[in-house]
């Protein structure tokens, strides 16, 4: 079995404005986008760190909409919701971006997989629509947790 990638997840700024998030995983692409889009997958994974996963509802279709809530240790409510822009099972998701302790955080997310040898890459890229909203994400971020639970759970799921 391939080693684990934690910490693996490469961050960078292509502009003032967006934040890109780039991850491989070793799985097949149908079962990456599974457990990035199915809310029984998506609410195993998602909160970072030991927050607590009390809602996670997803329309997985253009129009439809999502909506994630986790609590932290401090008992601080962090809800996450968007309507979906795009959806193109196996390879890509385009959504709008909300976190609501942030309410003029506002973003387009896309999520792009692509598969070789067995190997999928996601190209996670949020754009803001202001700097300083760009800049708040960047100081407070759980995703690289998160991507390692999401790893966990993909290798469970792949385990006989």
């Amino acid at each position: 079995m391939t080693p684990n990638r934690h910490g693996s997840a490469v961050v960078t700024f292509p502009n003032e404005l967006e934040i890109v998030i780039t991850r491989e995983f070793d799985a097949p692409i149908a079962l990456v986008f599974d457990v990035l889009t199915k809310p029984e997958h998506v609410s195993r994974w998602f909160a970072p760190f030991a927050c607590e996963m009390t809602e996670c509802s997803i329309d997985l279709r253009v129009g439809g909409s999502y909506h994630i809530v986790f609590v932290d240790e401090g008992g601080t409510k962090c809800s996450f919701r968007g309507t979906y822009l795009e959806v193109e099972p196996p390879t890509r998701t385009v959504q709008t971006w909300l976190f609501e302790g942030w309410p003029d955080a506002h973003a387009v997310e896309s999520r792009d997989l692509h598969e070789t040898d067995g190997v999928t890459t996601l190209t996670n890229k949020l754009a803001f629509r202001d700097k300083a909203s760009r800049d708040h994400m960047t100081r407070s971020d759980g995703t690289e947790d998160s991507y390692d639970k999401l790893e966990d759970l993909l290798r469970s799921l792949l385990s006989p």
